[in-house]
């Protein structure tokens, strides 16, 4: 099949930052039409063959890894991964694997902690494509899912309004980033000393087009009024264990529920990156409901990682 032909081309994706407004949107397109050529059986072209990808997982996965591995083969790829403790552990730098995977293969997809750890990866090995398959700090490629999935839902999304609701972690980063640069306003609702950081906010604000605000707030009524989405995510993420019970005290009225998303437009959509806790940021009767796109999501993972890594050149 002929799909669409990149106008723009990367190298890394370690932030959503990494990308233009019009790589962001070439990315959503190439993503469309890969989805539509998928479901109808058709062929596409195999970008990847006869290159190698290195998977680089310290955090677990279901949703990333099983999305990434499918998505190289259905490129023509073959993977590569390395156990754990051979990449992240003490036996030397993450820089000096970094130069070692670079004479070997020609991308590494990398899930780690603290965003430092993978910025010095990818300054390591600078002929080496790197993605950011989540970090502490930003998981743009959950982002490039999510606005893919709104994008299939509204059609047009300048003037729509996001509403996130609870902690202001990695998701609510790049969803932030991702959806301002589409026009989309968005609001974070998060408990006070849980908000994304003041210097991230004016970062995020100066990249946002068609007029989209960021509007930042304690109260998740007011976040959630009248908004086209309601999205949120877990109350403790991985790395946060030994605070989830007072999380769960503190984020407790930020739980989307029925009453919640009656705030919203009548039509609103119910987003979550998954895996959810039923019952804590989320009721079952939500997460189950005809509003909700979680799974949407979790599948679009595919078509815009396979979008992405058909970008990098």
């Amino acid at each position: 099949m002929a799909t669409r032909e990149l106008a723009v081309t990367t190298t890394k994706l370690l932030s959503i930052e990494d990308l233009s407004e019009d790589q962001l949107r070439s990315c959503l397109h190439l993503a469309a039409d890969l989805k539509a050529a998928r479901a109808a059986g058709r062929p596409h072209a195999k970008p990847l063959s006869g290159q190698h990808y290195a998977l680089l997982f310290e955090k677990p996965s279901l949703r990333t890894r099983s999305t990434f591995q499918i998505a190289v083969r259905e490129l023509g790829g073959d993977l590569i991964e390395p156990p754990r403790e051979e990449v992240f552990g003490e036996r030397e730098t993450i820089a000096d694997v970094a130069r070692n995977l670079e004479r070997w293969v020609h991308g590494a997809i990398v899930r780690t902690y603290a965003q430092s750890r993978l910025a010095a990866f990818a300054e390591a090995a600078p002929r080496l494509r790197v993605v950011n398959a989540l970090t502490d700090e930003e998981h743009p490629c959950q982002a490039l899912a999510d606005c893919l999935t709104l994008t299939e839902r509204f059609r047009d999304l300048p003037g729509r309004t996001l509403a996130f609701i609870g902690d202001g972690n990695n998701v609510a980063t790049s969803l932030a980033q991702a959806a301002l640069l589409l026009g989309v306003n968005v609001r974070v609702a998060s408990p006070r000393g849980f908000e994304l950081g003041s210097a991230l906010r004016e970062r995020i604000q100066s990249r946002a087009r068609l007029g989209a605000r960021l509007t930042i707030t304690s109260d998740p009524i007011a976040a959630a009024r009248g908004a086209d989405a309601i999205y949120t995510d877990v109350w403790t993420s991985m790395g946060q264990e030994t605070e989830s019970r007072q999380r769960h005290d503190i984020f407790g009225p930020f739980q989307v529920n029925a009453a919640l998303m009656a705030q919203a437009n009548p039509h609103a959509l119910f987003m979550h990156c998954l895996p959810a806790h039923r019952g804590d940021e989320v009721t079952s009767e939500v997460l189950d409901s005809p509003a909700s796109v979680v799974f949407d999501q979790a599948e679009n993972r595919l078509h815009t990682q396979k979008a992405l890594l058909s970008m990098l050149g």
